[in-house]
């Protein structure tokens, strides 16, 4: 089994919040309120996730980040990769982000 890390949730839509928790619980992961280690960001939280995801970045943190969106025109696209995270689009496939996560947490090694 995959080591498992904590992911904070940062999404304002109830519904999906449940169903993310759920989701990544079942693929081993920790849900916590302050995790430090990865985040899953919805890009209308706080009306604009990835401005979140931007300061969080100037305070120097460096954890993994996912920004799940709707959409995203190529101005949002720049800035979710000048924020050194990936883009997950919605409607969210299956277990799309915890691979995902899976992936950022142990890449492959080239020999």
């Amino acid at each position: 089994m995959a080591e498992t890390c904590t992911i904070q949730l940062l999404v304002d839509d109830p519904s999906v919040l449940a169903a993310l928790s759920f989701s990544l619980s079942i693929d081993g992961f920790q849900i916590g309120e302050s995790a430090q280690e990865a985040f899953v960001i919805d890009e209308g939280y706080g009306s604009d996730g990835v401005k979140v995801l931007e300061e969080m970045r100037a305070q120097g943190n460096k954890a993994l980040a996912i920004v799940i969106a709707t959409h995203p025109s190529r101005l949002l696209r720049n800035r979710i990769a000048g924020c050194d995270a990936v883009l997950i689009e919605k409607p969210l496939m299956g277990d799309e982000i915890s691979r995902t996560l899976t992936a950022l947490r142990n890449p492959l090694k080239v020999a």
